[in-house]
């Protein structure tokens, strides 16, 4: 009965259409406070942030007040909150309706405190920065404002003290995809054309992704495939499995760029480096297989190529294999002992056949030489060993040229082994400094 008798006795009369004071000139002050219980969503694409929050107001209706030694010391009372006046405070980011629960009740006490308590699913627009991504930290704005009333009207203020409400994780779930850093509270006015001016009450959430997840699934393997591709530098230049090899890498580094693809955030604003960073290691995937088919064209030159030019020696296999510090420098400089050691028993055997007198083509030139010719019985023989020589000479050449045509290969073969340390080592160089760029900005980032 008390309850109602109060009620009845606080509603009676009441005009929820004016704003509850009996001086036109006094300002409502309306405390409000904010907590941030949920990350529900960040969508990059539309740059929409869906957070669930607790709202608290708090400001003094001075048609709400009563004795409470009248209605038996009862000193707060629940009230709906369709029966009295409630700011218009709204916030300006606002893009969507939430699903927020309805409550349908504020607490009024006996010296007109009103107290509206309800928890808000808050989709609002947001400015996210994506570059840093996964390591990136989002800073979103809630702006409370009266959308009617001007600051002499309705003035607003923080419930609590900025401290309090910027390390207050008491209800925030903390294991989702994003942490929650600290929440920033900033009053400010504004006006619009030099009218009147507005009060409004800036909180500023800032949150942190973890990182985890896209670094087990994003970094990790394309950093395997880099180190396989400079595995792969070992692998012998003449040997042809290395140009396989690269394109089975390159198409493995494609597919899983495929299905990442809708793993990473996409806006219209910009590209997050990690982006840069796959397209950066997919050329450098290409540059390799680039470099691989270039020293295979190298080392498998045709038997009909020229030697290589003095100048390529030079620089190549004398100051190149000398600065990149290769031990066996001796084996890279050509060499034909091996022909010369064979062509000189041939020759000898050459030289030996000559003065003999059994060699002579025809048997007049035997006559003419020596006075008497062979004897009858050996004239068929002495044809048969002159053949024999002509094929043996005939081998001689055909070795002597192929062994010719081994030093072009093999010094083909030198050119393109200190070419492919030389292009390796810069190769090395190049992804070495990408990493440690990439691993200092976003270490930076990370404890930033």
């Amino acid at each position: 009965p008390t309850l109602r008798r109060l009620s009845h006795h606080l509603l009676s009369h009441y005009q929820k259409g004016t704003r509850p004071v009996r001086d036109w000139r006094t300002t409502t002050n309306v405390a409000i406070d904010l907590m941030v219980y949920a990350i529900l969503s960040v969508d990059e694409k539309n740059q929409v942030l869906t957070t669930y929050i607790w709202y608290r107001q708090h400001w003094t209706d001075e048609f709400l007040r009563w004795d409470p030694a009248r209605f038996d010391n009862l000193t707060q009372i629940s009230l709906p909150v369709e029966s009295i006046w409630v700011p218009d405070i709204l916030i300006n980011e606002f893009v969507d309706v939430g699903k927020s629960p309805h409550v349908p009740y504020v607490y009024v006490s006996h010296h007109g405190e009103v107290q509206n308590l309800k928890p808000i699913q808050v989709m609002t627009a947001c400015s996210l920065d994506i570059y840093n991504f996964p390591f990136d930290v989002q800073n979103c704005s809630l702006t409370f404002t009266s959308w009617l009333h001007h600051i002499r009207d309705i003035n607003l203020s923080l419930w609590r003290q900025p401290e309090l409400v910027k390390f207050d994780r008491s209800v925030f779930m903390n294991q989702g995809e994003w942490e929650l850093l600290y929440v920033l509270s900033h009053f400010q006015e504004f006006s619009v054309k030099s009218s009147d001016s507005y009060a409004e009450m800036k909180f500023y959430v800032v949150i942190r992704r973890r990182p985890l997840f896209y670094t087990v699934n994003l970094l990790l393997p394309s950093i395997f495939l880099m180190v396989m591709d400079i595995v792969g530098f070992y692998l012998p230049p003449n040997s042809g499995e290395r140009v396989s090899f690269k394109i089975t890498l390159l198409l493995g580094y494609s597919v899983f760029l495929i299905i990442v693809s809708d793993t990473l955030p996409a806006t219209a604003v910009g590209t997050p480096l990690i982006g840069i960073y796959f397209v950066v290691c997919m050329a450098l995937l290409v540059i390799s297989l680039t470099e691989t088919i270039l020293i295979v064209c190298l080392v498998h030159k045709q038997d009909l190529q020229p030697h290589v030019p003095g100048w390529v020696k030079r620089l190549l296999l004398e100051r190149a294999a000398v600065l990149l510090c290769i031990r066996d420098r001796k084996n890279l400089s050509p060499s034909r002992t091996w022909s010369s050691d064979t062509s000189r028993p041939v020759e000898n055997n050459d030289s030996t056949a000559k003065p003999n007198r059994y060699s002579c083509e025809e048997p007049q030139e035997c006559e003419a030489a020596g006075g008497v010719g062979p004897p009858a019985p050996w004239a068929e023989g002495s044809l048969s060993v002159h053949g024999v020589l002509r094929e043996v000479t005939a081998i001689r050449r055909f070795l002597e040229r192929r062994e010719e045509f081994r030093d072009v290969a093999r010094e083909w073969l030198q050119v393109g082994y200190v070419l492919d340390v030389l292009l390796f080592r810069a190769y090395l160089a190049a992804v070495l400094a990408y990493s440690v760029t990439l691993g200092t900005l976003w270490s930076v980032w990370r404890d930033a």
